[in-house]
């Protein structure tokens, strides 16, 4: 039973999971067509949105992790209640977010060291893409609560449409109507909305049936604040790692941050495939604890690393079969399509260690063990920062910088593992609507 109760979460949430680097890929496809300085701007552009929008996901995580506890103590109209105030604290901040992205994208840009000629075009997506951050914050606690509420089909089929508008658009203004890479992100933004919109939608069905008011209060507000600060710290952290990445790869060139682009948002959709398993490990235990079923959590716990090793065998051997085809899809440039050949080969050998870290992280967090991840995060960075120093005082190249991102990934998983072993980070009390 186990087992089908995690394919019957994971599997749909894989989609959901994708929408992102799915957004990017289609981007660095399309844009890819337009020459090397432009995907080089999106590769900067796309690292800067993804680390607003990633220091955010304990929108969905804090949010999956409470509603799945309230839901697992028999407080259903909790739950909800708890996801809409979840909702409104993204909207919120999405908002103040987008404000700031507009005058701060041209020196962030600038600080992480690229080019004069590829610049521009970062800024003028982020000028774009600034827009949609409210409604990017809001669905992604909507995917949270929708995941609490053990429901992953809804958010399939909500990114496959919105996954497919993206597409369409991105074509359409950057192929035909001439946009360049505004009109790339512009598709994205539309697709953005689009989500939003129909995440809320569902929420407030749901509400109506169990009854509950759709203005959330102030303490509703601030206990899911409350309930999200310890992993947006541990967030915060791990995004500073991939940001020092992208700012090692963009020193060493522009053909060097394409190809890390285009190999880091490969490996975030393999990443995304194995944080499926991660997205039902928060929503089963957050159940198991919140019914005070310790043998459970710990049945759940020990099978989710199990088949997240098996699937990272899996996609690591996928990615060795198709790494001689993926160079060319996103880049004409022979240099680019190298670089990007040999960043694939680290990011295929790292994954059979990626799908059991990404498991124990959600096990951890359905747990609600932000405050010891946070500390953990912390350790990472601290044990990252050398080796990519390393790899940029010596212009060792972007394939030297995956191997020191597969350093930072071994760490991560023994520090995890370490904490998995024993029984402190489950806590069985149910969480208490407020």
């Amino acid at each position: 039973m186990t087992d089908r109760s995690i394919a019957r979460l994971a599997v749909p949430a894989f989609g959901a999971l994708v929408a992102q680097p799915l957004y990017l890929l289609v981007d660095a496809a399309v844009v890819g067509t337009l020459g090397t300085e432009p995907l080089a701007g999106l590769g900067a552009a796309g690292t800067v949105f993804a680390l607003v929008v990633g220091l955010c996901i304990f929108l969905a995580y804090a949010t999956t992790s409470s509603v799945a506890r309230r839901v697992g103590a028999g407080d259903w109209a909790g739950g909800v209640a708890h996801g809409l105030a979840g909702m409104v604290l993204g909207c919120g901040l999405g908002t103040v977010l987008g404000l700031l992205t507009w005058p701060l994208a041209e020196p962030v840009v600038a600080a992480l060291g690229v080019s004069p000629a590829a610049a521009p075009y970062a800024v003028a997506y982020l000028h774009v893409i600034a827009w949609a951050m409210p409604a990017v914050l809001a669905g992604t606690a909507g995917v949270g609560v929708l995941r609490g509420l053990q429901d992953t089909r809804t958010t399939l089929v909500v990114t496959l449409l919105a996954v497919a508008l993206n597409t369409g658009l991105s074509l359409y203004l950057v192929l035909v109507a001439g946009w360049g890479i505004r009109g790339s992100a512009f598709a994205t933004a539309v697709a953005e909305v689009v989500q939003a919109a129909a995440y809320a939608a569902v929420l407030v069905r749901v509400a109506r049936r169990h009854r509950v008011p759709l203005r959330p209060t102030g303490d509703g507000i601030l206990s899911a604040a409350r309930d999200g600060a310890p992993l947006f710290w541990r967030t915060a952290a791990l995004r500073a790692v991939f940001l020092v990445a992208a700012s090692v790869a963009a020193r060493l060139g522009d053909a060097d941050l394409a190809a890390y682009h285009v190999s880091f948002q490969i490996w975030t959709l393999l990443a995304l495939a194995a944080d499926a398993l991660a997205i039902a490990g928060q929503a089963l235990l957050g159940l198991r604890l919140g019914a005070a079923d310790l043998p459970g959590a710990r049945h759940v716990t020990t099978r989710l690393v199990v088949l997240g090793a098996w699937l990272g065998l899996a996609l690591g051997a996928a990615l060795l079969l198709a790494r001689p085809w993926l160079p060319g899809w996103f880049s004409a440039d022979p240099a680019v399509q190298a670089l990007v050949a040999g960043c694939l080969l680290v990011v295929a050998v790292q994954q059979p260690l990626a799908g059991p870290v990404f498991a124990l992280d959600g096990i951890l967090i359905g747990a609600g063990d932000g405050r010891w991840l946070a500390g953990a995060g912390t350790v990472m960075l601290l044990a990252f920062v050398p080796a990519a120093w390393l790899v940029a005082a010596g212009s060792l190249g972007v394939v030297a910088l995956w191997w020191a991102l597969t350093w930072f990934m071994l760490v991560r998983g023994a520090l995890l593992a370490y904490r998995a072993r024993g029984d402190r980070w489950m806590r069985l009390t149910p969480a208490r609507s407020r």
